[in-house]
């Protein structure tokens, strides 16, 4: 048996190198356009990831993770498979690299499907479930759950820094609007309003403004630009508000007071929905507290009835 295990374990290391080694020596014919699409796609990459530094982009991301991850995503590009609109979004919001993310999901997945292996390595080789083979069907849920948990922790972590973000975007037009207030244009309104803080979200808006202002575009198209890349509608609204009426600065004033106001209760009703649910939550857990109190008052009169 022990013998057996050891001819699974080496064989599958083996055939994960062969597979390995195929798909890095392995080389997929482009056609010009294609590899001119490729090399505009990764400059597009580049400035976004260098322009967008507030939150310390790539700090903890290892540079192997990243070199594997950005072949696993070329391989993957070649072949026409991209990642999804939202996941590209969520990861603007989080300040990790879609290479980085790649990679962690393809480990993860790997260990995931090992894991079944480890855990039932003990019972295997003591012979407890007979025959010492770990069913196929185990390690590919192992590693559909290991690839599924990175996508499960970057939605988290993105929904919770997209609230953060809005709340400082809804203080960022009280700030826009009161520089505005004092007789100064959209554009110095705009860029006072971002040296009052140093948080990441405040700081990511200061970079876009002052990456528009070297680049010759108006501040407004790059907060627009932002709001695409993280996903926040209210900057995407901020930037067409801004477009339309950029000359006038008593509207400007009054569309912004108003819609901070406006974002201000939508933040206070999800808020109240968000201790709702958690408040019915609560109530679910009291009640599976009483049943199961009452199952273990109710228990042994049953069974002695039963028994009897």
């Amino acid at each position: 048996m022990n013998s057996l295990v050891l001819v699974m374990l080496v064989g599958g290391v083996a055939g994960a190198g062969v597979l390995l080694l195929v798909s890095m020596f392995s080389r997929t014919t482009t056609s010009g356009a294609a590899a001119l699409a490729q090399i505009d796609a990764r400059r597009e990459r580049g400035v976004r990831a260098a322009s967008l530094t507030a939150d310390r982009r790539h700090s903890d991301e290892s540079v192997r993770m990243r070199k594997f991850g950005a072949s696993v995503s070329d391989l993957l590009a070649a072949r026409g498979v991209r990642l999804s609109s939202s996941i590209t979004a969520n990861l603007g919001i989080v300040g990790q690299s879609r290479e980085t993310f790649i990679a962690r999901t393809l480990l993860s997945a790997v260990v995931g499907m090992f894991v079944p292996v480890i855990v039932l390595a003990f019972p295997l080789v003591t012979g407890m479930f007979g025959t010492p083979v770990v069913p196929l069907w185990l390690s590919a849920l192992g590693a559909l759950l290991g690839g599924i948990l990175p996508w499960a922790q970057l939605n988290n972590d993105a929904d919770e820094r997209r609230r953060d973000f809005r709340h400082v975007v809804s203080s960022f037009l009280d700030l826009v609007a009161m520089n505005l207030a004092g007789g100064r244009g959209v554009p110095e309104a705009l860029a006072s309003a971002t040296s009052i803080s140093d948080g990441w979200a405040m700081v990511r808006i200061r970079d876009t403004i002052e990456a528009a202002r070297l680049q010759g575009t108006t501040p407004w198209a790059a907060l627009g630009q932002l709001g695409d890349d993280v996903d926040v509608d209210e900057l995407r609204d901020l930037a067409a508000a801004l477009a339309l009426v950029a000359e006038d600065g008593a509207k400007v004033r009054d569309s912004l007071a108003a819609r901070a106001a406006s974002m201000r209760r939508k933040e206070l009703a999800d808020a109240e929905g968000r201790a709702a649910a958690q408040s019915q939550s609560m109530l679910v857990a009291q009640l599976l507290l009483c049943v199961g109190f009452l199952l273990f008052l109710t228990y042994p009169a049953v069974a002695r009835v039963l028994g009897s």
